[in-house]
């Protein structure tokens, strides 16, 4: 069977589209690294190599160190969707980054996105 194409697509083609969404609504790349390391368990170096290798979603988050025991708080609406009745888990973690980056652009404040 094959992959969803969202599972197939390259985190580092979609990484500058994150930090381009922040920046329009005057937010930074250091907080969407914040937000994907958070996320993720990367740290600095580790999200660097992964953009480096080029690696497709299903293997970014494959090779994560450890997703966030938070991000089961993570609600709300992704594409018409509901993140927290995504059934896919590899899905669900990448609607739970769309949705991070969403409320960030959205002016969010750090504390709250990162469900402190």
């Amino acid at each position: 069977m094959n992959k969803p194409q969202i599972n197939a697509m390259k985190f580092a083609r979609v990484y500058p589209l994150y930090i381009a969404k922040a920046e329009r609504k005057n937010r930074t790349k250091e907080e969407v690294d914040q937000i994907i390391c958070w996320l993720t368990g990367y740290d600095q170096a580790g999200l660097q190599r992964q953009i480096e290798l080029e690696n497709d979603f299903e293997t970014f988050f494959a090779q994560a160190p450890a997703i966030h025991p938070n991000s089961a708080l993570i609600k709300g609406v992704v594409c018409g969707v509901r993140v927290e009745e995504i059934q896919d888990p590899l899905m669900q973690k990448i609607r739970h980054l769309d949705k991070l980056i969403d409320e960030l652009a959205q002016g969010k404040a750090m504390e709250k996105i990162l469900r402190r």
